[in-house]
């Protein structure tokens, strides 16, 4: 589906900080469109967007290299106001005539910025004065700002900490805003995209709503669309935006693979054909897909077999409804972001399993992606918006190739089966602890690790279970969940009571860094 039209938009240039869609997040929750674009491709996409405004992420490159990402000039010649974050600050600075330097002390965690003068950027959030808590994560450093601008705020190790050219409206800061480890943040940023800038901020779901169908009808037309509807968050919201613009044109099909959730496939099917009167196919392809699974033990072969499997049976079912033109899914705005990432780094890896880039030639069906510009949570708003229960909605997030991942090493039906029960005991406990809304993801994985143990007057060799849980305030980063040992003792004594094949519990208190959540 192609972009909707927004006529307040924020432009934000990414230089390949691992947070920039926290920035895009920040800006989105202040109520103004936005949209993240590599540096290479930010000029194409200024005069295509027409912003109100730029941002510059940060990124893990040094401005004194040579071939480090520059701004286009386009952007300083469009006299709209700019945020420039960190390694945004220095190319900003260098490219306006300011000057950077390494061999300073590096900076990497908390600070706190001292306000030396009044500014719209911390308008009603900072006094002069004040110290306030940030997060910094620098190695060079500005030391000679470009003419026109003065420090509002400094630190020990960052003396242009926020330096501003207020005629222009140009902020720039050293730390990094869109973190949770600067707490105002996003209050800064909403007074850059709000305040500074004069949008609106009319971004809102129901609006969303409106103009997704409208697109959604412009693009299909009258032909058929068949979505892949897998039972998450994003393929049942995307499945009920779709029939809202096309009714009956819409066939689903939920294609049980033998790697869901305890009792999920019946679930879905359930729900969406008594309560959503959804034309929805429920293929069983478990066979299938353990077939050629069983005892593949590296992760990325079991996404490549698990994706391709999927595109043959859904070639299978559009051949028998007669064809279908349009192929739907949940493809999400992180989604897009990682599958363009101007590193090439590891987003061809992480996204195998979904076709951001495009379907095979041989399928000849275009997609339709409604949800391409939205961000997890907004997807949960709109879920809303189309009446899809809050039960339903608060699931933690299930990945594509399901429990493939979640049983490293090789995959047989008994490993499935023992982890399904597991995982289902585990969840469990949690809803009777009253837990499950305040944990962002949980679930149990089953280790390729045998011990010996003895349970009543014997000996045991059995599998080792880990249990995960986290929480995140964005998706992104993540710190797992501080549980009362009691809890933790109940489930782990239910497993090992309940499912045969387990004799040992573990839990990860691993946290994780911006990037996936999931166990891989």
């Amino acid at each position: 589906m192609t972009q909707t039209a927004h006529s307040d938009s924020v432009l934000i240039i990414d230089f390949g900080s691992q947070v920039t869609q926290l920035i895009g997040r920040r800006v989105r929750e202040a109520g103004v469109y936005c949209e993240i674009i590599p540096f290479q491709s930010a000029e194409e996409a200024f005069h295509r967007m027409r912003p109100k405004a730029i941002i510059f992420s940060g990124g893990p490159a040094s401005v004194l290299d040579r071939q480090s990402p520059r701004a286009p000039q386009v952007v300083f010649d469009s006299g709209l106001p700019i945020l420039a974050i960190c390694y945004g600050q220095q190319t900003l600075s260098l490219q306006l005539g300011g000057k950077v330097e390494g061999g300073h002390a590096r900076e990497f965690g908390r600070a706190d910025v001292e306000i030396l003068k009044a500014s719209p950027l911390f308008d009603g959030v900072w006094e002069v004065g004040g110290k306030y808590p940030v997060w910094m994560s620098h190695g060079d450093r500005v030391t000679v700002a470009p003419d026109g601008f003065e420090v509002v705020g400094t630190s020990p190790n960052a003396p242009f900490a926020i330096c501003v050219n207020e005629a222009k409206r140009y902020y720039t800061t050293m730390f990094h805003p869109e973190v949770v480890h600067t707490p105002d943040g996003a209050r800064l940023i909403s007074n850059f995209v709000r305040n500074i800038t004069g949008i609106a901020g009319d971004w809102s779901m129901s609006a969303y709503r409106a103009r997704a169908v409208e697109a959604i009808r412009e693009q299909v037309g009258d032909k058929r669309v068949i979505c892949a509807l897998s039972g998450g968050v994003d393929s049942s919201v995307a499945a009920l935006l779709i029939h809202e613009a096309v009714g009956e044109q819409l066939t689903c099909i939920l294609v049980d693979h033998g790697l869901m959730r305890k009792n999920e496939a019946a679930d879905v099917v359930a729900m969406f054909r008594e309560h959503y009167n959804l034309h929805l196919i429920h293929v069983d392809a478990v066979d299938r897909f353990i077939g050629e699974l069983e005892g593949v033990s590296d992760p990325e072969t079991k996404r490549k077999i698990i994706g391709r499997l999927f595109i043959e049976v859904f070639e299978e079912e559009a051949k028998k409804l007669g064809g279908a033109e349009f192929l739907a899914q949940g493809t999400l705005y992180p989604d897009v972001i990682e599958s363009v990432s101007f590193t090439g780094g590891p987003s061809v890896t992480i996204k195998s399993h979904h076709n951001v880039g495009g379907l095979p030639e041989r399928m000849n069906m275009q997609l339709v992606e409604p949800l391409r510009e939205l961000f997890k949570d907004e997807v949960r708003v709109l879920g809303r918006e189309l009446g899809l229960p809050d039960s339903f909605i608060g699931r933690h997030p299930f990945p594509g190739p399901g429990l493939a991942i979640r049983c490293p090493g090789g995959i047989s039906r008994d490993k499935l089966e023992i982890l399904r029960e597991a995982d289902a005991i585990y969840l469990d406990e949690i809803r009777k602890a009253g837990l499950y809304d305040k944990i962002w993801q949980a679930f149990a994985v089953l280790l390729p690790v045998q011990t010996v143990g003895v349970m009543g007057d014997g000996r045991t060799y059995e599998f080792v279970c880990a249990l995960r849980a986290v929480t995140s305030v964005d998706g992104m980063t993540a710190d797992f969940y501080h549980y009362d040992m009691n809890f933790l003792g109940r489930a782990a004594t239910r497993i090992i009571n309940e499912v045969r094949g387990i004799n040992r519990v573990v839990y990860d208190v691993t946290s994780k860094p911006p990037g996936t959540i999931e166990w891989e």
